[in-house]
């Protein structure tokens, strides 16, 4: 999310960051966009009783009242580690981006970089994709690759894989923003990569 920030900051993103919106008070995203001045709201979902379309519909509305729709909005998933409800998803269709630190179809869900050490991979890295109602199912927009040495940990890993997130993520939102994505059933062109 910050790499994203500050890349729009830099204006090499032409979008308007509207609302950075987190299920956690204490997420150190909140902090960060607060810093750089963007809008922060909190929708707490610990305890929420309601069902995963219920706890959507706030998020939805909140989006809504910073004029962030599904014609005019993009919606980044950053750290925010709830799956959302398929009626989210199709309101907003292929207007929800998400980055994954493995080479999708690769290792989908959690503890990727791990699952990929295990398997004795030689590369891994990170996708950034649309969201659809899978988990890491997506429709692929970009993969940055990572190299795995001998004797890299599940931390060595991580951290070589966030570098490329950092980048990656803010090159998939601009080539987005850009309107130079186009899906094609599961499958993306990329003009302006």
């Amino acid at each position: 999310m910050e790499a994203i920030l500050k890349a729009i900051k830099k204006q090499k993103i032409p979008i308007n960051p509207a609302i950075v919106i987190s299920n956690n008070p204490d997420a150190k995203g909140l902090k960060i966009a607060q810093k750089l001045g963007v809008p922060t709201e909190t929708i707490p979902s610990k305890g929420f009783s309601g069902t995963r379309w219920e706890y959507d519909q706030l998020i939805i509305k909140t989006l809504e009242k910073y004029r962030v729709t599904p014609k005019s909005g993009l919606v980044c998933l950053a750290g925010f580690m709830r799956i959302i409800s398929p009626e989210f998803i199709a309101k907003y269709k292929n207007k929800i981006l998400n980055i994954h630190p493995a080479l999708l179809p690769s290792f989908p869900g959690l503890h990727a970089q791990k699952q990929a050490l295990d398997y004795g991979v030689k590369y891994s890295g990170c996708t950034v994709h649309f969201v659809d109602s899978g988990v890491d199912t997506g429709p692929i927009i970009l993969q940055e690759i990572v190299p795995i040495k001998d004797g890299y940990t599940e931390e060595t890993l991580s951290k070589r894989i966030l570098a490329k997130e950092h980048v990656a993520y803010a090159k998939a939102v601009r080539l987005v923003a850009e309107g130079k994505v186009k899906i094609n059933g599961r499958k993306t062109r990329n003009l302006g990569r």
